[in-house]
């Protein structure tokens, strides 16, 4: 009971003692015209900077992760729109994969018979999808964050309608649609004649074609693989390639990559790839053989890329928000005092400011002489007869009630 009566009653006179931000008066504040300056600047950069956070906190990160890609039941679906400057007749398109399995069981892309040469609006399309397409494979690297985040599953329109069809007949065969095909390596082709389908394989009829009905030059308006997705570019997209001789054979080496997107709304499976091409005419009396055609040879990667949006959280940010405001209003604190100091040494201020406070300190503080005689003077005066140096009289004019001695 004695220690509980002895214990110091906490009170609010006891929690201002502990305050570690004391407080200056004002009156002996100084205001001058550089820190009011350096204060609106300072407000003016914090506004600025709280305004930049929250627009980096509302906005999305892309993050891309590598791992194995274990799916094996997963299928490849390809999408095709290409012409070719043959007539359907002519030519045949399929797929052959290292599973040696029937290409009919894959289905088939529907042809259509069309001219090769475009009108006026149609190459204007063209073109500009060419050279967009272009420009996205080289400078992929430096707006990639801009794709993935502009949720633009197609970056270019379908090709519209010719306006007018020209005087003669369709000398081009266009082939599109969509296949789903195994999920391993395989081998698009088109060449002259119709497939026919052997058990261990198929064969392409063009018993009755000369080398002058051939003619390769074809012009790829599609050419993706998986479901459309934002941020991927289809290099493929776009490309024309204008045969020099009528045997000629066009390769594209293709590497199909797995792709999972991850948004916070969606989550996709899709495709992506990198594609090298090649191309030589076929000449057997000099040594080029093959078979004069377009073949898309692909293969699928074994690792995965993950791609997902991220964002700080609220904590995160208001870590962020309060160093950056704060460390700003330590900086400005101190190049405040360090052009202060700079302006008092060029003027000589700081010598005028310290005598005046000398001088001002000495004129306030009184002077308080002791001695320790004092009291040996008091002692001495009280027990001395008084002796008196004026005339009577005139001390009784002074003091008329004191007696004369």
């Amino acid at each position: 009971m004695t220690m509980l009566r002895n214990r110091k009653r906490v009170t609010l006179k006891t929690v201002k003692e502990l305050d570690a931000f004391p407080k200056v008066p004002e009156t002996f504040q100084e205001h001058t015209p550089i820190g009011g300056t350096l204060s609106l600047v300072t407000m003016i950069l914090m506004a600025a900077l709280v305004i930049s956070e929250i627009k980096y906190f509302l906005s999305n990160r892309v993050v891309f992760k590598f791992s194995p890609d274990t799916d094996f039941d997963a299928k490849l679906k390809i999408n095709v729109d290409l012409t070719v400057a043959m007539p359907c007749a002519v030519v045949g398109a399929d797929i052959l994969d290292s599973t040696s399995q029937n290409v009919l069981q894959f289905g088939s892309l529907e042809q259509e018979d069309t001219w090769f040469e475009l009108d006026y609006h149609q190459r204007t399309h063209f073109d500009g999808m060419r050279y967009a397409n272009s420009y996205l494979r080289e400078e992929f690297h430096a707006i990639q964050d801009l794709l993935w985040n502009s949720q633009q599953t197609t970056l270019f329109g379908d090709m519209m309608k010719r306006s007018s069809n020209p005087p003669y007949d369709p000398d081009a065969c266009r082939i599109f649609g969509s296949l789903v095909l195994n999920k391993v390596a395989g081998n698009f082709h088109i060449t002259a004649g119709r497939s026919l389908a052997l058990p261990r394989g198929h064969v392409h009829i063009s018993t009755f074609m000369s080398d002058s009905d051939f003619n390769f030059t074809h012009r790829i308006h599609r050419f993706s693989f998986g479901d459309p997705s934002p941020g991927i570019v289809h290099p493929l997209e776009g490309d024309e390639k204008i045969a020099t001789q009528n045997m000629m054979l066009f390769q594209y080496f293709i590497d199909v990559v797995p792709t999972e997107v991850e948004t916070f709304l969606t989550q996709v499976n899709t495709y992506q790839y990198s594609v090298k091409d090649h191309e030589r005419p076929i000449d057997h009396n000099k040594g080029s053989h093959g078979i004069p055609g377009i073949f898309f040879k692909y293969d699928v990667s074994a690792l995965k890329v993950r791609v997902s949006q991220q964002r700080d959280s609220f904590g995160q940010f208001l870590v962020r928000l309060c160093a950056s405001v704060g460390g700003l209003y330590v900086t400005s604190g101190l190049i405040n005092s360090l052009i202060q100091v700079i302006i008092d040494l060029l003027t000589c201020r700081s010598f005028w400011k310290t005598n005046e406070k000398a001088n001002n300190a000495s004129a306030a503080t009184p002077v308080v002489v002791t001695s320790v005689i004092d009291p040996l003077l008091t002692k001495m005066d009280s027990s001395l007869p008084s002796v008196s140096l004026l005339p009577p009289d005139i001390i009784s004019d002074i003091n008329p009630k004191q007696p004369l001695n």
